[in-house]
C-alpha cells in the first residue's frame, strides 16, 4: 500500500472510530434514561459510572500501558480540578438533565459547550469573535430556546430544573475542554482521562455514601445496562474518539461527533417513545448547524 493509500485508509478509520463513539454515547444516554425510568437516581448512576469507568481504565492501563500512570505530584491539584469541576460535574449534570427532560434535548444542551468555550475566549482570553462565530453563537441560543420548548411557558415551568442541568452540563463540558487541553500539553489523553475520572469517582464517593450505589438491589437487566454505561458508554467511546483524533483533524472529529444527538433522538423515539415537537426539531437542527459552523470558525478547538 502506498503512503497516500495508507493515509486515506487511516482517515477512513478515523471517521469510523468517531462515528462509533458518537453512536455508543447516544445509546448510553438512552440506557441511562431507561435506568432512570426504572427508579435509579442520577446520583446513583453517576457514582456507578465514574467508579466502574475508573476501575476499568486502571486495569486496562496496568495491563497495556502502565507507564502512562506516572505523573508528577505537583500536577495533582490540576487533575483534582479537572475531575471535580470538569469530568465529574459534566457527567452528573448530563445524566441529571437526561433524567428530567428528553434524551435528545439534554444531549443537545450538553453540546452547547463549545459556545461557552468561545465566551471564555472572549471574556477571559480577550479574543475577538468573527462574524461567523457570532452567528453560530446566536444560532445556538435561538436553537436552544426552541429545542427546550421555552415558547411553551407550561412546558418551561415543568422542565426548568432539567434545562438548567443541561446548561450546567455544557458549562462543565467547557471547563473540561479547557482544562484537558492544558493537561494534554504534558500528558497523553489516556493519562488525563484516567486521573480526571479518578478524582470524579472520588468526589461522587464522598458526596454520595461510598460505593452505596453498587450495593443497591438491581435486576439482571439493570446491571447489564449499568455495565454498558460504565464500559461501552464511557471507556470505549472515549477510546474510540481519541483514536479517531489521532487519524483525522480534531475539527473533523467534532463535526462527526454531532451524529450523537441525531442518533440519540432517533433511538429515544423508537425505544423510549420520546417525541419532539416540530419547533423543537427545528431548534435541534439550528443547534447542530451552529456547532458545526462554530467548529469551522475555531478549528484549534
Amino acid at each position: 500500500m502506498t503512503n497516500a493509500g495508507y493515509e486515506q485508509y487511516e482517515a477512513k478509520m478515523g471517521y469510523l472510530y468517531v462515528a462509533l463513539a458518537a453512536l455508543l454515547f447516544a445509546v448510553s444516554g438512552n440506557a441511562s434514561k431507561f435506568l432512570f425510568n426504572a427508579g435509579i437516581t442520577a446520583f446513583q448512576l453517576i457514582q456507578l459510572r465514574t467508579t466502574l469507568a475508573c476501575v476499568g481504565l486502571l486495569l486496562w492501563l496496568l495491563v497495556r500501558h502502565a507507564a502512562l500512570l506516572r505523573i508528577s505530584t505537583k500536577d495533582l491539584p490540576y487533575f483534582a480540578g479537572l475531575g471535580i469541576f470538569g469530568i465529574g460535574s459534566a457527567q452528573f449534570f448530563y445524566l441529571f438533565a437526561i433524567s428530567k427532560i428528553n434524551v435528545a434535548a439534554a444531549i443537545l444542551l450538553h453540546y452547547t459547550g463549545p459556545v461557552f468555550v468561545a465566551l471564555y475566549a472572549v471574556f477571559v482570553q480577550k479574543r475577538k469573535l468573527g462574524a461567523g462565530s457570532l452567528v453560530a453563537v446566536s444560532g445556538t441560543l435561538i436553537g436552544c430556546f426552541l429545542m427546550v420548548g421555552a415558547y411553551n411557558l407550561q412546558v418551561l415551568s415543568l422542565n426548568r430544573v432539567g434545562i438548567g442541568g443541561g446548561f450546567l452540563a455544557a458549562i462543565a463540558f467547557a471547563v473540561y475542554s479547557i482544562f484537558s487541553e492544558h493537561g494534554m500539553r504534558k500528558y497523553t489523553p489516556w493519562t488525563v482521562l484516567f486521573y480526571g475520572m479518578l478524582f470524579a469517582a472520588l468526589m461522587w464517593n464522598i458526596l454520595y455514601p461510598p460505593l452505596d450505589a453498587i450495593f443497591h438491589p438491581y435486576t439482571a437487566i439493570q446491571w447489564a445496562w449499568i455495565g454498558f454505561v460504565g464500559t461501552f458508554g464511557t471507556i470505549i467511546p472515549f477510546g474510540l474518539y481519541f483514536e479517531g483524533i489521532r487519524r483525522i483533524k480534531p475539527t473533523h472529529a467534532s463535526l462527526t461527533a454531532t451524529l450523537e444527538p441525531i442518533s440519540a433522538g432517533v433511538i429515544a423515539a423508537v425505544f423510549l417513545g420520546e417525541m419532539m415537537a416540530p419547533l423543537q426539531v427545528v431548534g435541534g437542527v439550528m443547534v447542530v448547524v451552529s456547532i458545526v459552523l462554530l467548529q469551522f470558525k475555531n478549528p484549534q478547538r
